[in-house]
């Protein structure tokens, strides 16, 4: 099976600020007698439920640009930059502190305090001065018992620490994942001293909620633990992957990773391929570009990461395109998805609200290419002609369906597609064999047609990612080729084996998912069925007689 993709390393500058401080700060942390939240694993949540981030959230943070150099001045002075240049009648509405912002040690109260040299006013006088411009505050802390740069953690304070924050005003806290135990370095630590990440973060998401004051929750543990699959019970984003840098490298290792989660976004609850790095050498304007059209096709949270009060032209306007913002901010609140990834050129659909369809042709490679896709293959059919509109010229043109554009080295064309019927009727995600908890899986994600489908740990890769057609089809794109569900040889007995097979439109491969949670053959009535009932990673998917068992309940 696939496995999801390494990590990618922290920044530079960050890894670097951690390891001096490391030795210190272990040997400080085996000697605490600090009391753990139980190991125990939190059991599942239920949606978060605060009603925040209904699209994904906008705004700034301080750390890719200026590090531990936070200050009251700072933020100030870049809240008002966003009120005056255009960023805030975009949609940036949080303005957010990042890690160094407290003295090392805690009041005798057991509460946080400020740096009164870097915050003469405090958090709450710096956050009275953000809302006065109408904008939001965000502040940083940790789920461990040091932040990542060695100030205190909120291990164990969970409740003073929330009641502080909603006293000071806070709107948004960045929750990370550094020392989460006696002698943890980041997320490395002895064998029994780490508490688990969803007790830790499901902690903190009941301590805010008790403050009584909206404060949206972004958890930032570094795509660690399958975050995706729980994180949705706990926050309103988790981070998928390790640390972004300004690099196309580290974009580009980014969106492989989050571009395969698509199935565990949705309003109120984000993805987050982490900060927008628009604006930072030694990315160029192009790349630039690209970062923030993926992050809007992903429906990613969009916090830029640069010197706001200096940026450029051309990083402002970037930041600041309205056509591009509103796919992200689409209030159907779905993350796009591969369509086909052949060589590099990379061609993603989402569906949009009022039927339309976001299409990103992105090219990872060094050379200008040409990237095509037709109208029938992002979902829209019935139109004899198609409007498509390119969110960055603003320029309109027609086709009757292919979709097509010179993309240079490292760029991204995004279109909106409208006309026809589909587009918002595709649902894609995970299929999920409710009696094994495993996902419907294409093995070793082959290509080859008449290859029986099986059950597996849930990854989130593409071999696991299949779309619901408003024709009735289940799909999955393996290996960048669309590949329908199937019933062998159109045979209607129990025992037929379900495989993949070249799309045909043929009744054995329409199929409806009923509000019993039965998937059954829209050609024999059989339901999808594991064999034997197994809970094996292997197990072979079969069609068989509706019988109500668990082995034939699935979860779209």
């Amino acid at each position: 099976m696939l496995h999801a993709n390494p990590r990618v390393p922290r920044s530079p500058a960050r890894t670097r600020l951690r390891r001096a401080l490391a030795p210190v700060l272990s040997a400080l942390l085996l000697s605490l007698a600090i009391p753990l939240l139980s190991l125990a694993a939190a059991p599942p949540a239920a949606a978060q439920g605060n009603g925040l981030a209904a699209t994904p959230p906008m705004g700034f943070n301080d750390w890719n640009a200026y590090g531990c150099n936070v200050s009251e001045s700072l933020i100030k002075s870049t809240a008002l930059a966003m009120h005056d240049n255009g960023m805030q009648s975009a949609g940036y509405e949080y303005v957010n502190i990042d890690d160094c912002w407290m003295t090392h040690t805690r009041g005798s109260d057991g509460r946080l305090v400020p740096d009164p040299t870097k915050f003469p006013d405090g958090i709450k006088g710096t956050a009275d001065y953000v809302h006065s411009l109408g904008l939001k505050l965000g502040i940083y802390e940790d789920a461990g018992l040091q932040t990542c740069a060695g100030f205190p953690g909120s291990l164990g304070h969970e409740t003073t620490d929330a009641q502080t924050f909603a006293a000071w005003g806070v709107d948004y806290l960045k929750y990370d994942n550094c020392y989460a135990g006696p002698g943890c370095w980041q997320n490395t630590c002895p064998n029994g001293t780490k508490a688990p990440a969803q007790t830790r973060y499901a902690a903190m998401r009941d301590a805010l909620a008790a403050t009584g004051r909206p404060i949206l929750f972004s958890l930032c543990n570094w795509g660690e633990d399958q975050v995706w699959t729980w994180g949705a019970g706990v926050g309103n984003s988790w981070r998928t992957t390790g640390d972004i840098n300004p690099g196309f490298s580290s974009m580009l290792s980014i969106f492989h990773s989050n571009v395969n989660l698509a199935a565990y976004a949705g309003p109120g609850h984000w993805n987050d391929p982490d900060m927008l790095e628009v604006g930072n050498s030694p990315l160029t304007d192009t790349e630039a570009r690209s970062e923030f059209s993926l992050w809007a096709e992903m429906a990613a949270p969009l916090i830029a990461g640069t010197t706001i009060t200096s940026a450029t032209p051309a990083t402002l306007a970037t930041l600041t395109n309205a056509r591009v913002i509103a796919v992200d901010q689409d209030p159907l609140g779905k993350q796009g998805t591969l369509v086909s990834s052949v060589g590099g050129l990379d061609v993603l659909a989402k569906p949009l609200a009022n039927g339309d369809v976001s299409v990103a042709l992105f090219n990872e490679t060094g050379s200008t290419a040409t990237i095509s896709t037709t109208a029938a293959a992002i979902g829209k059919t019935g139109a004899s002609g198609y409007t498509l509109t390119d969110l960055w010229s603003g320029a309109t043109s027609t086709t009757t369906g292919a979709i097509s554009a010179s993309v240079p080295a490292h760029g991204t064309t995004m279109f909106r597609v409208a006309g026809g019927t589909g587009g918002g009727t595709n649902q894609t995600g995970p299929v999920r064999a409710v009696g094994a908890g495993k996902c419907l899986d294409v093995p070793n994600s082959t290509t080859t047609p008449g290859t029986q489908v099986i059950t597996w740990d849930c990854n989130g890769q593409p071999n696991q990612t299949w779309t619901r057609t408003s024709s009735g089809q289940l799909t999955v794109l393996t290996g960048g080729t669309p590949m329908c569900l199937d019933a062998y040889g159109s045979r209607t007995a129990p025992g037929t084996k379900v495989e993949i097979w070249t799309c045909n439109g043929q009744p054995n491969q329409q199929w409806k998912v009923n509000t019993d949670g039965t998937i059954t053959s829209a050609q024999s009535g059989l339901c999808l069925d594991v064999t034997a009932a197994s809970t094996a990673n292997g197990a072979l998917v079969d069609l068989w007689t509706c019988n109500g068992q668990s082995n034939q309940q699935w979860a779209v």
